[in-house]
């Protein structure tokens, strides 16, 4: 990126606000209240024991009681159940936490939700949304860990399938994690003497239940964390920690598990340009945000100025993660923070993401390193710090037919590039192609040869981070 474009100064950038809800998600305490259940049929049989298991003293109204409802009466699993063989009346609502109604009759409904409203009562009308003042979910239950999935009843088949897989992801053992995170809470200034501490505290105990889900959490593991935690404390209150983040070529779901970690135990995110917002909302929300770009030809902050910002920002002991679109290792200046972090004597690591050529092959159902058509993959710069095609290109390294070749940043130079790579010996008539907002909003293919490219380009009025991709591997590439 040229060093010679206008002046950038960081940015301190704000996570975008909250999208519209079509309903709150709460979670409500019945321990020890009283419920009311108005019915005795099959749903109204599955909400008694939802409300008995959150611990409520559950009250169910009905002239008959389908089958199960003794039974469950008998043993319910938490709270109590009693069954009232009779209809309700409203003076059944009075001093009831919640009031649900399995009717299907609307003056009947509509009575019930005026007995529970003046009971003051949050109500629910079984499958009967416009009696509803809230809805359930569906429910995936490691209880005390439990999450709670709604569609605002447009589509409930959809959100039992993500409940499904939500349960294939938490497993079990979840459940005695969970148990354990809210008594050891009880540990206090164990865990750690302020809050960066503590939050180091959860996040190891987080991973330590990722990889252990399947066995019960020991006292030796409460130990073990708070040694860890204790051991790491002179680092973090003196130095931080720079993390050198690979954020993908866009596409949120190609951010690597590793770097999502990165980004939720983050006090600070050094941001570029092309980084995309549903990449940095895996942030904490409470992470600073400071936008840092570069972009091609336009505004940019100095790459020293990016280096001395990391290192001030970790000698103030924050966690600091500089979040690079595609690869840092690739034409990301990776190697210069590298360089001025260990200069600094800074603490780092860096996490890789997925490339933009990795990006474009998936994208286009080829393999760049075909063994019948390429030998050798090679990734060059089209653009040089003073924003022009770098002089010290290897031509005869580039015109080889037996290598797929990667061009980025090529946009503004790509027909010097194509006379000089034609007049240097390579076929005109040689595939290729730009792959332009590869993975993200916008993203445009242009298929062409190398001759013809630059022209392509040209009519299709493009704009956004360009990939050129050429070389025999490619003939065909994009037809599936």
């Amino acid at each position: 990126m040229s060093e010679t474009n206008e002046p950038r100064t960081p940015q301190t950038t704000r996570p975008s606000r909250m999208d519209a809800l079509a309903t709150l998600p709460i979670f409500f305490k019945l321990k020890g209240q009283r419920a009311v259940l108005a019915g005795g049929t099959e749903p109204a049989l599955w909400k008694a024991e939802l409300l008995a298991a959150a611990g409520a003293h559950v009250d169910v109204y009905a002239g008959q009681f389908a089958e199960g409802f003794a039974h469950l009466a008998a043993h319910p699993p938490a709270g109590s159940i009693t069954l009232h063989t009779r209809a309700w009346t409203p003076d059944d609502v009075k001093g009831a936490a919640i009031a649900i109604g399995a009717i299907p009759d609307d003056a009947e409904a509509s009575a019930f939700v005026a007995a529970a409203n003046t009971a003051g009562a949050p109500v629910n009308v079984i499958d009967r949304p416009e009696f509803c003042a809230f809805q359930f979910g569906a429910i995936v239950n490691r209880s005390p860990l439990v999450v709670s999935i709604s569609t605002d009843g447009a589509a409930p088949v959809f959100g039992q399938a993500i409940r499904s897989r939500l349960e294939a992801l938490l497993p079990q053992g979840f459940k005695l994690w969970a148990e354990a995170a809210k008594l050891w809470r009880r540990e206090g200034n164990r865990l750690g003497a302020d809050m960066q501490a503590r939050r180091r505290f959860w996040e190891a105990f987080t991973e330590r239940a990722m990889r252990d889900a399947g066995r019960a959490p020991t006292s030796e593991d409460l130990e073990q964390l708070i040694r860890d935690v204790d051991q790491s404390r002179p680092r973090a209150t003196t130095t931080g920690f720079v993390s050198l983040v690979g954020a993908g070529p866009g596409d949120p779901e190609l951010l690597t598990l590793r770097a999502v970690r990165a980004l939720r135990a983050a006090d600070v995110v050094l941001y570029d340009d092309l980084v995309t917002e549903p990449v940095l909302e895996f942030a904490r929300r409470e992470a600073e945000r400071l936008l840092v770009g570069k972009t091609g030809y336009g505004p940019a902050c100095k790459q020293t100025e990016i280096n001395a910002l990391m290192v001030k920002l970790a000698n103030q002991g924050k966690r600091v993660v500089r979040l690079k679109s595609g690869e840092p290792m690739i034409f990301g200046r990776g190697g210069e923070e590298i360089t001025e972090l260990q200069s600094a004597g800074i603490a780092f690591e860096v996490i890789p993401g997925i490339s933009a050529v990795q990006a474009a092959a998936a994208r286009l159902q080829v393999s760049l390193t075909h063994r019948d058509f390429a030998k050798r993959l090679q990734l060059v710069t089209g653009h040089s710090r003073d924003g022009k095609l770098p002089a010290n290109l290897d031509w005869h390294a580039l015109v080889d037919p037996a290598a797929t070749t990667a061009v980025y940043m090529a946009m503004r130079t790509l027909a010097e590039l194509r006379d000089k790579l034609i007049s240097t010996g390579l076929s005109p008539a040689t595939p290729a192609f730009a792959m332009i907002n590869v993975s993200r909003a916008g993203e445009q293919i242009i298929a062409s040869t190398i001759a013809d490219l630059p022209d392509a380009i040209a009519a299709a009025n493009v704009n956004g981070p360009c990939l050129v991709l050429f070389g025999e591997a490619l003939r065909g590439a994009g037809r599936g």
